[in-house]
C-alpha cells in the first residue's frame, strides 16, 4: 500500500539515524517500527479510568477567601467583629 505520512521532525531524524545504522531502506525501517509499535499498543490493556470520590468537609469556617487580611486573621486566631 502506498500512502503519504507527515512525520514530526524528531521522528524523521530518529528514523534516518536508524536507517543509516542498519543500512536499510526507509520503507523497511518504518514498517518494522510500525509493526513493533502496533504489537505493543495491542498488548496494552486499557487502563481503568481514575476516579476520585468526593468527601464532605462540612461548613467552611469563612464565607469567602477574597479578603486576605480576614483569612490571615482567622488563621492567627484573631477575631473580627
Amino acid at each position: 500500500m502506498r500512502t503519504t505520512l507527515t512525520l514530526d521532525a524528531d521522528v524523521a531524524a530518529a528514523l534516518e539515524r536508524l536507517r543509516k545504522a542498519r543500512e536499510a531502506s526507509l520503507k523497511t525501517v518504518v514498517n518494522e517500527a510500525l509493526r513493533r509499535g502496533l504489537r505493543e499498543l495491542a498488548a496494552q490493556k486499557n487502563p481503568r479510568p481514575f476516579r476520585t470520590r468526593s468527601v464532605s468537609m462540612g461548613q467552611p469556617k469563612l464565607d469567602s477567601l477574597d479578603n486576605v487580611a480576614e483569612v490571615l486573621a482567622a488563621v492567627d486566631g484573631e477575631t473580627h467583629a
